[in-house]
């Protein structure tokens, strides 16, 4: 029987994913406002022992920066307030402002307070603060991941904040600008080793050069894209979307693949490799999967991307 989405996910179905991410995230998610807040400065200073986090470019920050200012303004006890307001999804005009963020900006915001807390311009954490014994708990599981999946932790911890988009209508999301496609001298061109699938490769290329336009070409009318830990995103539209919020000036790194025939006329092709990320830069590597399913076109009809549960996984590419 011809494919479907649901189906579809199915493919390479031994792949293991990262689930200590979405398990430590629900983890955070239940600590109290409060604790949340000390938790990511705690987490934060963790992780600056051996994690160096990019500054946030003028683009990142432009639309940000009229909230930050009026947090900046207030009292301390207004600015912790408000950031305790973010943690509690709670419905006021700054959480509401937050909520219609790309991840990009929400990273760039989180990331200009904690400057401001440190130079004690905004309500830092208490001297001598100690965590609860819940949230030093989920700090010492995030302390026993790879780099790859505490970034990913940590990026999440802030993204589900603000007001719940669910409840708010329509809105539309506020995005920093998309940097242009990198010129065709530029570009880099990824070897993948037992893949020669010229899609496949386009994919990778296209991709780490921010041409969108060109990538979502690649896909079928219908086709889908299934982010780690998310429902599938169906349809050209959104995956375009998804594309130009979440994936500007990732650097993907594919190592080595595996194709096999699927029904239908279909081919199944997983790649395994590493991605970095521009907030994090080359010194953190994210053990990822990429789950293709191609139709008798070589178009992409479904791609699930995967972050894996341990480096070994790379390795991993029998059905």
């Amino acid at each position: 029987m011809p494919f479907t989405i649901d189906s579809a996910r199915g493919i390479f179905s031994n792949t293991l994913s990262a689930d200590a991410v979405p398990a430590l995230t629900a983890r955070f998610n239940q600590l109290n406002a409060e604790d949340q807040l000390a938790w990511i400065w705690f987490a934060y200073l963790e992780m600056g022992k051996s994690v160096t986090v990019a500054a946030p470019g003028a683009a990142n920050m432009q639309f940000a920066e009229n909230t930050l200012n009026e947090i900046r303004q207030m009292d301390f006890q207004q600015q912790s307030q408000a950031m305790c307001d973010l943690a509690n999804h709670a419905d006021t005009p700054i959480c509401r402002t937050y909520a219609t963020w790309s991840p990009n900006i929400k990273l760039g915001f989180w990331y200009r307070l904690g400057q401001w807390m440190e130079d004690g311009s905004v309500a830092p954490i208490p001297e001598g603060y100690k965590l609860s014994a819940n949230a030093a708990s989920v700090l010492q599981a995030l302390q026993g991941l790879e780099s790859g999946q505490q970034i990913t932790v940590l990026r999440n911890t802030v993204v589900d904040m603000g007001f719940d988009t669910g409840k708010m209508g329509n809105y539309t999301i506020v995005s920093e600008p998309v940097a242009p496609p990198t010129e065709m001298s530029k570009r880099s061109t990824v070897t993948i080793e037992g893949i020669s699938n010229p899609t496949i490769s386009s994919y990778m290329n296209l991709l780490n050069a921010n041409d969108f336009d060109e990538l979502i070409k690649l896909f079928v009318a219908d086709g889908a894209l299934q982010p780690p830990f998310k429902k599938p995103i169906v349809g050209r539209d959104a995956v375009l979307r998804f594309f130009k919020e979440e994936c500007p000036n990732l650097s993907l790194l594919p190592e080595r693949g595996v194709s096999e025939p699927a029904e239908d006329g279909f081919t199944q092709i997983k790649v395994t490799g590493k991605v970095q990320t521009p907030w994090f830069g080359a010194g953190v590597g994210m053990n990822m999967a990429w789950r293709f399913l191609l139709n008798s076109e070589n178009k992409i009809f479904f791609v699930a991307i995967d972050l894996l549960a341990s480096p070994k996984e790379l390795l991993n590419l029998a059905r």
